[in-house]
């Protein structure tokens, strides 16, 4: 199956000639992309509203001057990459898996990306010999259960090149799963061909986690890129970014995660917005990403319940930072259902053996 690559809009000029912004933001948005990547496909590129000035998807993927204005807290390694990698392509902060970052490539580049410092053209992929190291390191550590390819977005890659990689992985008994983090279905769907599903087979099971933000961008077309890997059991699961003026409101956040469900992709994380340079403005508090997931959980299906967690700063991991339900008094527990409401539980347990 071959398919036709359509133009993405990698400058002001073509962000300009898509008729996404008005040609008084060139200069602008040429300040920015001299600093971070830009590239939005075509598939995001006609779903935005560029009559709406608080468009969603333009926000996360059209490049504003707030970029450039960076506060104290932010830092170029949001989340300590750089601190637990031993050799190039690889991030070891958990002891039974790793990250391996295959390229610093993706097809569109997001305004809020927490490694911005680190992905675009102009920085270097795993060439044949990093790589070798790479898998090297995984084969040496048996501790090491899952790998999961990352970048940068490894499904920009060729499908050879991904298929030498998961055949190596295969080849290593004590990898016993496999994840994949992308944007592709929602940016390139076309990019999910039956070869590309292919190159994913092997021994160890391939999850793949879709990075979705709106409800928008479950197009057809991505719905269908979705199904390609489903239909092959590829199981899939979702990843968000809790982004202000995208999707902090719970109709929003209600509506991504119902059609996440029901394009068979599983809502995983809810991700707090790291401290990545000229993000601010994309950050909600804590408090209010915590009273949202206190609606969801009294109007959701557990289906669609994602666990909310910030990566905390510095390379010192993931936690779930979700609201509490649970306060020990007087020997006994108060539990706040769904809409607030509390009741007292106490345990009842056989006493333990004198």
């Amino acid at each position: 199956m071959t398919t036709t690559r359509r133009k993405t809009a990698r400058s002001a000029a073509d962000l300009a000639e898509a008729g996404v912004i008005e040609t008084a933001r060139i200069a602008e948005i040429d300040a920015v992309a001299a600093r971070f990547a830009v590239a939005v496909t075509e598939d995001l590129l006609e779903l935005i509203d560029a009559a709406d000035p608080a468009d969603p998807i333009a926000r996360q993927f059209v490049p504003s001057a707030a970029e450039l204005a960076h506060s104290a807290a932010e830092r170029a390694d949001p989340i300590g990459d750089r601190a637990h990698s031993p050799v190039d392509g690889i991030v070891h902060r958990y002891p039974d898996r790793v990250l391996l970052k295959l390229t610093q490539l993706c097809p569109v580049y997001c305004r809020f990306c927490f490694r911005r410092e680190m992905v675009g053209p102009e920085q270097p992929g795993l060439d044949d010999a990093a790589l070798a190291r790479a898998l090297d390191y995984v084969r040496a550590h048996d501790a090491i259960w899952e790998v999961i390819l990352t970048g940068g977005d490894p499904l920009i890659l060729s499908d050879r090149r991904l298929g030498t990689v998961i055949a190596a992985l295969n080849a290593i008994p004590h990898v016993a799963v496999i994840r994949i983090h992308t944007r592709v279905p929602v940016a390139d769907p076309a990019r999910v061909t039956p070869a590309l599903v292919a190159a994913l087979g092997g021994r160890a099971p391939v999850y793949v986690l879709l990075h979705c933000n709106h409800p928008r961008e479950l197009t057809p077309a991505a719905r269908a890129a979705c199904a390609r890997f489903v239909d092959a059991g590829i199981p899939m699961l979702g990843q968000t970014v809790l982004l202000r003026g995208v999707n902090d409101d719970v109709e929003t956040m209600s509506r991504l995660l119902r059609e996440l469900v029901a394009a068979r992709v599983k809502p995983h994380y809810l991700h707090h917005g790291d401290l990545a340079p000229g993000t601010r403005g994309f950050r909600t508090t804590i408090d209010a990403g915590q009273r949202l997931m206190r609606a969801l959980r009294g109007n959701l299906s557990g289906l669609c319940q994602p666990t909310y967690v910030l990566d905390i700063p510095d390379g010192h991991g993931k936690v779930p930072i979700g609201p509490g339900y649970l306060t020990a008094r007087d020997g006994q527990y108060v539990v706040d259902d769904g809409r607030g409401q509390p009741h007292r539980y106490a345990d009842d347990v056989v006493p333990p053996a004198p």
